[in-house]
């Protein structure tokens, strides 16, 4: 679990549960993304909430959130 700590002191993550982020201080929690499937059982990683592309079709759930992490971590958590 990345952490990405900016200057005034707030704390930047993918949310997980690595670890207890209540440690940190009141949180904030906000969709980065939708990931579901479509009428065909394929899924699709929509990155829409930040301005972001959309990924799919893929075979298994676990690609989509593979997809959408990868993005995530360098294009929104990284900038």
């Amino acid at each position: 679990m990345q952490l990405v700590i900016h200057a005034n002191g707030a704390v930047s993550c993918l949310y997980g549960e690595a670890i207890d982020l209540t440690a940190l201080g009141s949180l904030q929690i906000e969709r980065g993304s939708h990931v579901e499937p479509d009428e065909l059982g394929r899924w699709f990683a929509d990155l829409a909430p930040v301005f972001g592309p959309k990924f799919g079709p893929f075979n298994r759930r676990s690609q989509a959130l593979d997809a959408e992490r990868i993005w995530l971590e360098v294009n929104w958590l990284a900038g």
